[in-house]
């Protein structure tokens, strides 16, 4: 038996997947999961399937649940891929790191990415079907059948917003300035996206989510800087 095929059978006793398999699982809570976007995190160092005498790529479930993690840190947080693979260093050392911008410290790999219906979300967000199809009708919420974390924290929030009299209609605007911000960040990617190898579109990906967070600082900056002279 040689190395690789016994790397492969010592893995665990669950069923290994191949990249279809991950991609299966993974892409109705990550739809910009590519086969391209997963080796260029294997590139990256984020995960390291094991590998077939053919040089087939296997995938066990701590693999999946680090690849949950790690597109979740990059789609909840707007993190690049060195603040994850620091943050992932610390926690296969055991340690308990904090995540930028005040996350919880020893944040779970099985606790970060959920699938709620739409029932479970209106029932951990407290929120009425009224409000949830408003803010469907707003775009505010995009229609799906399963949700994820940052669902709920939108809703949540949507929630506060209705006790203080500010309904979701009122929040068409936020779209808008959304695509507005979208449209820069296209921008900025065009000189990747003039590129068609797989290399390339993995890496505007990462680009686009660091270039949003940038975005965020700057918008978060403004609202403070607002509300100080308001008060």
């Amino acid at each position: 038996m040689t190395a690789s095929s016994a790397q492969v059978k010592t893995v665990g006793a669950a069923p290994l997947l191949s990249i279809g398999q991950v991609l299966s699982r993974l892409t109705p809570d990550f739809p910009e999961l590519t086969p391209s976007k997963l080796r260029f995190l294997e590139e990256q160092g984020l995960v390291s399937p094991a590998r077939t005498d053919s040089g087939y790529r296997k995938f066990c479930s701590s693999d999946l649940e680090r690849l949950r993690l790690v597109l979740s840190m990059q789609r909840d947080h707007y993190l690049p891929l060195k603040v994850i693979r620091s943050y992932l260093d610390d926690l296969d050392a055991g340690l308990s790191p904090t995540l930028p911008g005040g996350s919880t410290p020893g944040l779970s790999m099985l606790s970060i990415a959920r699938r709620l219906s739409r029932e479970e979300l209106l029932r951990e967000a407290g929120a009425s079907a009224g409000l949830l199809h408003d803010a469907v009708s707003a775009s505010i919420i995009l229609p799906a059948d399963y949700y994820g974390d940052n669902v709920l924290n939108v809703l949540r929030a949507l929630v506060e917003l209705q006790r203080s009299g500010i309904e979701p209609r009122h929040l068409r605007g936020f779209r808008s300035a959304a695509e507005r911000e979208l449209g820069l960040i296209e921008s900025a990617l065009v000189p990747l996206a003039r590129r068609k190898d797989a290399s390339s579109r993995a890496k505007a990906a990462e680009k686009a989510g660091e270039i949003a967070g940038q975005l965020e600082v700057i918008r978060s900056s403004l609202i403070r800087s607002a509300l100080g002279r308001l008060v």
